[in-house]
């Protein structure tokens, strides 16, 4: 089953292979495969062609994969456009929001070898 140029995986229930959609999390892909009223733990193989006609038909109702990420990549855009915040931290390539940066994110800033402690080691030998 193909759904916008996503092929659904057909050996997995069909909660979690919705989810290679981009844009589409378990959460949203439970909530759809409840208005449909399907199964969830049914596989994309056992689907009738009426059941896969009413998903695509919902899905294709969704802002989801090339729409999606263009739409997200202009609101990035814009935020660093008009200087804010947000934008800034997201040029700089650090967390948006909010989370500590002093011990978490040191992969992303680029410090992977340096030695978090106390820095009092040197001063206690002499």
């Amino acid at each position: 089953m193909r759904i916008l140029g996503v092929t659904i995986p057909d050996e997995k229930r069909l909660e979690i292979s919705l989810t290679a959609v981009y844009g589409i999390g378990r959460p949203r892909a439970k909530e759809l495969l409840d208005t449909v009223g399907l199964d969830h733990g049914k596989r994309a193989k056992d689907l009738t062609p009426d059941d896969e006609a009413k998903i695509r038909k919902i899905i294709e109702g969704l802002t989801l994969e090339g729409d999606l990420k263009r739409e997200i990549s202009t609101n990035v855009k814009r935020l660093k456009e008009i200087k804010a915040y947000r934008g800034t931290r997201h040029a700089k390539k650090l967390p948006v929001r909010g989370q500590r940066t002093k011990t978490n994110s040191r992969t992303v800033r680029g410090n992977k070898r340096t030695t978090m402690g106390s820095g009092r080691r040197k001063a206690d030998k002499k």
